[in-house]
């Protein structure tokens, strides 16, 4: 009788009608916002549209006409749409082909450069092999280099091996500047990779080719999918060395096009509107196709 009446006093307590327990969880309320959170928000909400108008400015001035762009400025809202700057830009550039080159060299590049980031930090950060360290220092120095000290011996490499204005050889030179960070980044994150894991493996008769194909890799996918994305879109944006690799126009990337007809003034300021456009705009759809990717990556972290 006695338990029967303090077990029905307990539950009176965590009732409705008293005051939830510190780690109840059934009595859990949500937070209200105060009025600083609003305020955030607010202020976020005019900074993302404080960076908007640049771009929302070139998509008006590449549907302009070159009549109309003079005649009322380019603030104007335009009286109609006329692809006529975007038609004439993809005409002159041969834009479909430099789209292409521009996708096919940043996309192998990104999936090259991770998957070398990924053997390297394996055998540096799980393997620990002599000299990790300096390693890790040449790496980390690879990454303050510029590259305009590495244009003349790439060219003078380049030329004796009879790669010169090929796709291939920027795919070559990126992979490796781009893998020296993924290398020092993946490292990093491998030297305090679980040891338990990699034990059992061990234990259960794992290669090591099995142990970084179905332990490692699952684990730290997150951070190479970071990885890939940023190193597309770093790809994209280069232009040096894509200008001094690729001389003809059949092999001419997004950036390079853009910087040789701007050069020679060619363009008006309604065809600068909308090569701006077509440069900008799949770097803007690949960031919001792997959204989810990337912020994933990011909050979830490489080891769990």
């Amino acid at each position: 009788m006695t338990t029967t009446l303090t077990g029905t006093k307990g539950k009176a307590k965590a009732g409705p009608g008293r005051a939830a327990r510190p780690g109840d969880p059934g009595g859990r309320r949500r937070r209200r916002r105060g009025p600083a959170a609003y305020a955030v928000l607010v202020a976020l909400f005019a900074l993302a549209a404080l960076m908007l108008i640049p771009f929302a400015v070139v998509v008006l001035n590449a549907v302009k006409t070159p009549a109309e762009y003079s005649a009322n400025g380019p603030l104007a809202l335009p009286e109609g749409i006329s692809f006529e700057g975007i038609t004439a830009f993809w005409d002159r550039t041969g834009f479909g082909q430099v789209l292409l080159n521009s996708a096919y060299i940043s996309g192998s590049v990104a999936v090259l450069a991770v998957l070398l980031s990924v053997f390297n930090a394996y055998a540096l950060g799980i393997g620990r092999i002599k000299g990790r360290m300096w390693v890790l220092v040449v790496l980390l120095l690879a990454n303050t280099l510029p590259q305009e000290a590495l244009v003349y011996p790439l060219y003078y490499l380049s030329k004796q091996v009879g790669l010169y204005d090929t796709r291939l050889s920027v795919i070559i030179v990126f992979t490796v500047i781009q893998s020296a960070f993924g290398t020092y980044l993946l490292s990093s994150v491998l030297a305090a990779f679980p040891r338990p894991l990699l034990e059992a493996a061990r234990i259960d008769g794992a290669s090591r080719w099995q142990v970084l194909r179905y332990v490692v890799v699952p684990v730290i996918r997150p951070t190479m999918a970071v990885l890939l994305v940023f190193f597309f879109v770093w790809t994209w944006n280069e232009f040096l060395i894509p200008l001094v690799f690729l001389i003809s126009n059949d092999n001419q990337t997004v950036s390079v096009a853009l910087g040789v007809l701007q050069g020679q003034r060619l363009m008006d300021a309604t065809m600068s509107s909308a090569a701006s456009l077509l440069g900008l705009l799949p770097t803007v759809l690949f960031f919001l196709i792997f959204q989810r990717t990337l912020s994933r990556g990011l909050t979830a972290g490489a080891i769990k």
